[in-house]
């Protein structure tokens, strides 16, 4: 009689196992928005889906898993947050999820944990009157939905503008700030201790210089950056440079990543997602990916 439950025990859950795996095989096969994986030339992702002829979409993310997008989208004289799932083993619409009459949102990026998702935007601290320099933002995950905006706060936040957010796995928040002499943006990175973010550090000559340094995709582990600059050895009116950090914790002098990715346009917003597998950023107002196994090359 034992015998017999124990057998149909392990019958039921191998049965269960498969049914599981079944599932993630499924969602597997469905993710990126159904679209061919690149090759190491890239390619506009999910044209007239997301990149759409006559919009200018940038700043885009992935979930962890994979299964949630969030990209930003020029809509006239400002911009929003766009947003799209895998539901059923099916993507939904884009829908905008954060937006204003007035102000603009745009580079989200997800934290850690995904239960906060950052942006910018030009909103006054009290919502009220006119566009302001642009300051760093976040929505928390609520039941319902996304939370209404909340500012990062006056340790990140200056009356200068602060661009594009992306994080480390330990919460280290990297982002460019126009804060120091002469407007210059430069590459800043602000360690999360105690759930505040400390006084940012601006980070190394290695990749800070007397030019325009924005748009910071750091690695969760730390391990290299990609950013925008405007140097005059560049390809067109931005290119995109990378720099990986060194045993001794300093960073490589940044290397331009050529015309495989830079162009005559304004390359920006880079974005590799948590698997490693795929690079994505902006060129001629639509969003590109491909293989970040491009990335070896430069090491």
């Amino acid at each position: 009689m034992i015998s017999r439950i124990l057998f149909t025990k392990n019958i039921y859950l191998t049965l269960v196992f498969f049914i599981v795996l079944n599932l993630i095989q499924a969602q597997q096969t469905h993710l990126y928005l159904d679209q061919q994986l690149p090759s190491r030339t890239p390619e506009i992702f999910a044209p007239e889906v997301i990149s759409k002829e006559n919009e200018y979409e940038f700043g885009s993310v992935f979930s962890k898993d994979g299964t949630e997008f969030f990209y930003g989208v020029d809509v006239g004289e400002r911009s929003e947050i766009r947003y799209t799932r895998l539901d059923k083993n099916k993507w939904t619409i884009p829908k905008t999820i954060i937006s204003h009459a007035v102000y603009g949102y745009n580079d989200p990026f997800l934290s850690p944990d995904e239960y906060r998702l950052y942006y910018i935007s030009d909103m006054p601290l009290d919502g009220r009157g006119n566009r302001k320099d642009h300051d760093i933002w976040y929505s928390e995950k609520r039941p319902y939905g996304w939370s209404k905006p909340i500012n990062v706060g006056e340790n990140i936040n200056t009356n200068k503008n602060e661009y594009y957010i992306s994080f480390t796995n330990n919460g280290t928040m990297y982002f460019s700030s126009n804060r120091g002499k002469n407007n210059n943006f430069d590459i800043y990175a602000s360690k999360m201790e105690q759930n505040r973010f400390q006084e940012p550090t601006k980070l190394s000559d290695a990749i800070n210089t007397a030019a325009y340094e924005a748009d910071v995709f750091v690695s969760p582990d730390e391990s290299f950056v990609i950013f925008c600059a405007t140097r005059s050895e560049g390809l067109g009116r931005g290119d995109l440079y990378i720099s990986f950090k060194q045993e001794d914790g300093t960073w490589t002098t940044s290397k331009n990543m050529g015309p495989l990715i830079n162009t005559k346009n304004h390359e920006l917003c880079p974005f590799v997602t948590k698997d490693g597998k795929y690079f994505f950023y902006t060129s001629n107002k639509d969003i590109y990916w491909v293989d970040a196994k491009i990335l070896d090359q430069f090491k």
